[in-house]
């Protein structure tokens, strides 16, 4: 099989693709012939030693994908030889074939490209629970999503529409912009030619906006913040802008505001099962055509480089897959 491999840690550019080995299941395990691999803007910083997981050189970044079952193990009765199949792990997906438990498989819904299932998982996932269970989001609220062209971002405008939020999209071009209101985007912000703490002000006629979904952190999240109406919500779901913002507490004060992390990765290992109802209104909610599950672009695994040089320069709109 091949697999990208991180052998030393460094930037994107420093990964290399070799052949290995084929994996054999042991009692329990299935082997995935991986079809697609959803990137992840962590999967830059995994490579680079900045991410809490730490896995021990060399290994294979990626964590969502798709594909089918290649081969069984010993007691092994959920899973057959040709089911398409998803799953998520901490890393190691990008390789053309991959060993896990059986049990941390789940059917691809009837519908859904293999590229659109792997992209599904986290960005769906931290979406869902930073909304509905981080943030309560109530039909009738105000959502703002910052990054909204991005893969978390868009899944927050569309799971937002589907829970009865007004959605206001902000991104750095008009060109993000008009793809965000193609996938229901209620009103949009310019921050890189407008006051983003006065327009979303100004769009709330006053009031504030009840929730916002901060993917970027940087120099955003405090004039996002401020803006913010009385007991509203802060969401911190990462900081791909690259900086980590140092907030003034006494706007939470001020504000009688809440900013809660969402750190989806360990709700779902605590919580296994709110996780899976959450996947499965997912699911649902995709099969009645309210998420578009949009993919960006594909690349092969030789080409992970450029692929993550979409999610980091912040080009992509949607989801970013490898096809091994």
């Amino acid at each position: 099989m091949k697999a990208v491999l991180c052998k030393a840690y460094g930037p994107p550019e420093s990964m290399v693709v070799e052949d290995l080995p084929d994996p054999v299941p042991g009692p329990g395990d299935v082997v995935v012939r991986v079809n697609a691999v959803g990137l992840n803007f962590f999967d830059n910083l995994i490579i680079r030693n900045m991410y809490q997981v730490k896995p021990a050189l060399p290994f294979s970044p990626g964590s969502e994908y798709a594909g089918t079952v290649a081969a069984v193990g010993e007691g092994v009765t959920s899973a057959k030889v040709g089911d398409r199949v998803m799953g998520n792990a901490s890393h190691g997906a990008a390789r053309t074939h991959l060993v896990v438990k059986a049990a941390a498989l789940a059917p691809i819904p009837d519908g859904l490209s293999d590229e659109q299932a792997a992209g599904m998982i986290i960005t769906y996932g931290t979406t869902i629970h930073a909304l509905k269970d981080r943030a309560k989001l109530q039909p009738g609220e105000t959502l703002a999503v910052l990054g909204a062209a991005g893969g978390v971002g868009l899944a927050a405008i569309e799971i937002g529409k589907a829970m009865g939020a007004t959605v206001i999209a902000c991104a750095s071009s008009d060109e993000k912009l008009a793809f965000c209101r193609e996938h229901g985007a209620d009103l949009t912000i310019n921050y890189a030619t407008e006051d983003l703490k006065e327009k979303l002000r100004e769009l709330t006629g006053g009031k504030g906006v009840d929730v916002i979904y901060d993917p970027v952190g940087d120099k955003y999240a405090e004039p996002a913040l401020r803006s913010i109406a009385w007991e509203g919500r802060f969401l911190v779901i990462g900081f791909a802008g690259g900086e980590i913002p140092k907030i003034p507490l006494n706007l939470t004060l001020l504000k009688g505001c809440d900013i809660r992390g969402v750190f989806w990765g360990s709700f779902a290992q605590r919580n296994p099962e709110a996780n899976r109802q959450n996947m499965i209104q997912v699911g649902r909610w995709a099969a009645e055509g309210k998420l578009s599950l949009h993919v960006h672009a594909t690349y092969p695994l030789e080409s992970f480089a450029e692929a993550i040089g979409e999610l980091t320069s912040r080009r992509a709109r949607g989801k970013v897959i490898l096809k091994p």
